[in-house]
C-alpha cells in the first residue's frame, strides 16, 4: 500500500494541466528544480512514469491520465474532510446553504432559525459553473441547485419547476413581441452552454448544420446580461432570474416551445444529516417564495 502526499498531488495536476514544468512552477510560487524533484519522488512512490519528456514537450503517459482523472475529486474530498474536522473542533453548529441566482431562501432560513436558535445558518451564492463544487469540496452542506447537474455522489431532492425566458438586448429584431418560439431564436449566439438549453440546441443543429461560436467564459448573470445588453448574443434564463436582475437595454420574451428549469435541493452523503433533511423538507414546503413574477420587459 502507498501513502500518497496531497501536496504532490496538487503539484501533479498543476503540471497536468500546464503540460510545462516552467509555469506549472510558477502557478505553484514554487522554483523550477524543486517541482521536478518533487514529481520525480511522486512517481517513484507510485512505481509508474507519469509524464512523457522530450524536447517537444511535456505529455501524460497512459498512467498520468489515469491520475489526471482521479486526483481531482481525491483533493476535493480531502478539502472537504479538513473542513468538516475543523468546524467538529471549533463545536460549531453551522449550516452553510448555497442558492443560485433568482431563488429566494428567506422562508426556509427564518423557519429553521425559529426551530434551532443555537445554529449559525450561512448563504452561499453560486453559479452554474461551481453549484455542486461547493457541495463536493464542503463549502456548502447543502445547496438549492438548477438542475442538470451531474449527481454523482449527491443525493437529489426535487422542489419545484418554473418557466424560462430568453432575455435578448432591446434593439433585438424579436424586441416587443408578446412571444416567440425556439426557431425564432435559432440563428442567435446563445451565451451558454448549448447543451443547457437542449430545445435550442437540437433546433440550431438542425437549421444550421451544428454550427455554433465558442461560448465565453462567463461568471455571473450580471456579466451574461452585459453581454446580451451590448448584443453580442441571447440567454435563456429562469424567470425569477430574469425578474430579479432587471436593467436598462434588455427585453425578456416568453418562449412558447421551452421547456421549465428544475430546481432541487442537493447534497453530499457526506453531509446527510438530519437537519440538512428539515431544511430540505422545509424548502419543499415553502419553496418558491415569493411567487414568481411572469417575464416581462426590462
Amino acid at each position: 500500500m502507498v501513502d500518497v502526499d496531497l501536496r504532490r498531488l496538487r503539484y501533479f495536476l498543476a503540471v497536468a494541466e500546464e503540460l510545462h514544468f516552467g509555469r506549472a512552477a510558477d502557478r505553484l510560487h514554487i522554483a523550477q528544480p524543486v517541482l521536478s524533484r518533487q514529481i520525480r519522488v511522486l512517481e517513484a512512490e507510485l512505481r509508474v512514469e507519469l509524464f512523457s519528456r522530450n524536447r517537444r514537450g511535456t505529455t501524460l503517459t497512459p498512467a498520468g491520465e489515469q491520475l489526471l482523472a482521479d486526483a481531482g475529486d481525491l483533493l476535493v474530498s480531502a478539502d472537504a474532510l479538513v473542513r468538516r474536522l475543523r468546524a467538529a473542533a471549533e463545536g460549531a453548529r453551522r449550516l452553510t446553504i448555497g442558492f443560485m441566482p433568482g431563488i429566494t431562501l428567506t422562508p426556509v432560513v427564518r423557519l429553521l432559525r425559529a426551530r434551532h436558535p443555537g445554529l449559525d445558518v450561512r448563504l452561499l451564492r453560486t453559479g452554474w459553473h461551481d453549484q455542486v463544487a461547493v457541495l463536493r469540496d464542503g463549502r456548502a452542506d447543502v445547496g438549492i441547485v438548477r438542475l442538470p447537474i451531474d449527481r454523482t455522489g449527491l443525493a437529489v431532492v426535487p422542489l419545484y419547476t418554473e418557466p424560462r425566458v430568453a432575455a435578448v438586448a432591446s434593439g433585438h429584431r424579436l424586441a416587443g413581441r408578446d412571444s416567440v418560439r425556439i426557431a425564432d431564436l435559432a440563428e442567435d449566439h446563445l451565451l451558454q452552454d448549448p447543451d443547457a438549453v437542449p430545445e435550442w440546441r437540437d433546433v440550431a443543429v438542425e437549421l444550421r448544420a451544428g454550427t455554433h461560436r465558442s461560448v465565453p467564459e462567463i461568471h455571473s448573470v450580471e456579466e451574461k446580461l452585459e453581454l446580451v445588453a451590448g448584443g453580442e448574443g441571447i440567454a435563456v434564463i429562469p424567470a425569477s432570474t430574469a425578474d430579479f436582475y432587471t436593467r436598462p437595454g434588455i427585453e425578456v420574451l416568453t418562449v412558447e416551445d421551452l421547456g421549465p428549469n428544475h430546481v432541487a435541493a442537493a447534497w453530499s452523503a457526506a453531509q446527510d444529516t438530519a437537519v440538512v433533511h428539515e431544511f430540505a423538507d422545509a424548502a419543499a414546503d415553502l419553496l418558491p417564495e415569493p411567487p414568481i413574477a411572469r417575464p416581462r420587459r426590462a
